[in-house]
């Protein structure tokens, strides 16, 4: 069992940034996939980042590279997404997620594939 808590988020203006954090909870924190999806109104949810949690291999949506980066902090079980430069469009609840059995090995990031969410974050850039 794996438990997902986020935090961070808010509202801020277009060019501004924020940083989210995820914190796992579970039994065994072994090597899982960690992934930042989004989820704007009366869109599909969008994977936006993964981190391979232990080897720190990452991955970003064409939508976000340059911009958001994903890192781990082992020490305290936690993955953050850094957003920088942050876009009216970046606006959408934020959900972090984890797939401790590495199903998420093609792109683009599939939410099926992960089978703990956490709760979501509510992001909003204004212009």
């Amino acid at each position: 069992q794996v438990q997902l808590v986020q935090s961070g988020g808010g509202s801020v203006q277009a060019g501004g940034s924020l940083r989210l954090s995820c914190a796992v909870f579970a039994h065994a924190v072994g090597y899982y996939f960690i992934a930042w999806f989004r989820q704007a109104p009366g869109k599909e949810r969008e994977g936006v980042a993964r981190i391979y949690l232990g080897y720190g291999d990452t991955y970003y949506a064409d939508s976000v590279k340059g911009r958001f980066t994903i890192s781990e902090d082992n020490a305290k079980n936690t993955v953050y997404l850094q957003m920088n430069s942050l876009k009216p469009e970046d606006t959408a609840m934020y959900y972090c997620a984890a797939d401790p059995r590495l199903l998420s090995r093609s792109l683009p990031l599939k939410p099926e594939e992960y089978s703990y969410w956490g709760q979501g974050t509510q992001v909003t850039v204004s212009s």
